[in-house]
């Protein structure tokens, strides 16, 4: 009997080529029909059989030793003119430009594998290495504000990272970071607690020290010994240290009696136990310090001693708005 065809089954003819059309290899897919013998396909049909590879949009190399011009956003960078290299390194939180100077004299810094000079300028796509370590610089135009936090520094700690005695440092309990380093906004004795600023700005770090800026720096005092009317007001006078006059800005009776009499003082200036030093020049002894301002930040009562908070962008914006009113720090160039 025959079989009737179906409409949709094609017809067993050949073409030209010698392969069925149901048959053999596809064109575009290069899957063989169902049932078909092993064929050689022709050269020019094997090569338009290949499946065609899928192109990745071209993406910049970012790396820090390829990207060029190019950012870690493969954006490309801001032109920036040309600063110099102390300045980049204290923006960048390595230190102050003092220190960054006698590093640079001493040869411990390169700039892309050659020892950096005294005046030296760098621009963003400059490598510039300390000790052999890759240091994130950061210019000027850079949009991230400067970090900085408030440490509540207990008693008993060191304002320093070396101390041939061992003590406890406060750099120990602060949080760790990575391309750069907290930098101590002034400093507070051994056995004084309270406020402590740090930054990652070196530039920073100077202006809110310097006597320029107008700082004041607040501190509640416990005192051992009688302070007569007298002494307070020699206090506010003035009194002839070592290092020249000093004097306080303020001075108010806290409470207190004995040995247990608290008092508030302020001052503008930050030299080596300056407030000790006042209250021992009119025969009276500290026995407890406690610094609870500087200039616009105040020390958070709910900030427990050996804890730290940072301040958020927006409190540092407001910070530098507030600075930049000030009058420039003077610097001595090298």
């Amino acid at each position: 009997m025959k079989t009737k065809r179906t409409p949709f089954r094609p017809s067993a003819k050949k073409d030209g080529t010698g392969i069925s059309p149901g048959s053999g290899v596809h064109r575009s897919t290069g899957r063989r029909g169902r049932g078909a013998p092993e064929v050689e396909t022709a050269p020019e049909l094997a090569e338009e059989a290949k499946p065609v590879p899928r192109r990745r949009q071209g993406v910049p190399q970012t790396g820090r030793a390829n990207r060029g011009n190019i950012g870690r956003n493969g954006k490309p960078l801001i032109e920036a003119k040309p600063e110099r290299l102390q300045k980049i390194l204290a923006q960048a939180g390595v230190g102050s430009r003092r220190e960054m100077e006698e590093w640079i004299a001493a040869g411990k810094i390169t700039v892309n594998g050659e020892v950096a000079q005294l005046g030296q300028s760098v621009v963003p796509t400059d490598k510039v290495k300390i000790g052999g370590r890759l240091i994130n610089i950061r210019f000027t135009g850079s949009s991230r504000p400067p970090r900085v936090l408030m440490y509540h520094k207990p008693e008993g700690e060191i304002v320093s990272r070396d101390d041939p005695d061992g003590r406890p440092s406060v750099f120990a309990a602060l949080p760790r970071m990575r391309g750069g380093r907290w930098i101590n906004v002034g400093r507070l004795d051994f056995n004084t607690s309270g406020l402590l600023l740090f930054t990652t700005s070196g530039d920073l770090a100077n202006k809110l020290m310097h006597p320029s800026s107008q700082l004041v720096r607040e501190y509640a005092v416990r005192v051992l010994g009688e302070l007569t009317v007298d002494a307070q007001q020699q206090l506010l006078n003035g009194v002839q240290l070592e290092d020249g006059p000093a004097n306080f800005a303020s001075l108010v009776d806290a409470g207190g009696e004995g040995a247990n009499h608290w008092y508030k003082v302020s001052i503008f200036e930050g030299r080596n136990r300056e407030v000790r030093r006042m209250f021992e020049a009119v025969g009276c002894t500290v026995s407890r310090l406690i610094r609870v301002r500087y200039g616009p930040f105040i020390l958070p009562p709910q900030l427990k001693r050996g804890r730290s908070r940072e301040l958020t962008e927006l409190e540092i914006k407001a910070l530098l708005k507030e600075l930049e009113k000030m009058p420039a720090a003077p610097r001595k160039e090298s």
